[in-house]
C-alpha cells in the first residue's frame, strides 16, 4: 500500500516537460518500460495510468494495441538479448541538457 502511494505521489510530482518525455518514450517502440522506470521511477502500471489520463481514448487504445503486438519491444523479454543499452550507440551524448558537439 505504501509503495503504491509513493508511486502515485511520484507520478503527481512530474512537471509537464517530464510527462511529455514519458509519453514520448512510451510511444517509442524500442524504449523499454525499464528505461522509463530507471529515469522517472514509473513502473509499467504507472505509465499506463499516465497514458490513459493524458491521451485521447482512441490514442490510448492504439498505443496499448501497439505495445501488446509483436511490433513493439517495450518489454525486455521481447527484445534481442544482444541489446543491453537504453540509447543508440550512435546517439550523441547529452550533458547539462545541451547536446554535445563533435
Amino acid at each position: 500500500m505504501l509503495i503504491t502511494l509513493l508511486q502515485t505521489y511520484n507520478m503527481l510530482n512530474l512537471n509537464s516537460i517530464q510527462i511529455d518525455r514519458v509519453i514520448e518514450m512510451a510511444w517509442e517502440d524500442r524504449t523499454p518500460f525499464e528505461a522509463i522506470l530507471f529515469q522517472f521511477n514509473l513502473n509499467e502500471k504507472d505509465v499506463i495510468k499516465l497514458m490513459r489520463t493524458n491521451l485521447k481514448e482512441s490514442s490510448f487504445k492504439r498505443w496499448r494495441k501497439r505495445v501488446n503486438s509483436g511490433v513493439s519491444q517495450k518489454h525486455l523479454k521481447k527484445r534481442n538479448p544482444e541489446i543491453n543499452r537504453f540509447k543508440c550507440s550512435r546517439q550523441k551524448s547529452i550533458t547539462g541538457n545541451k547536446i554535445s558537439k563533435r
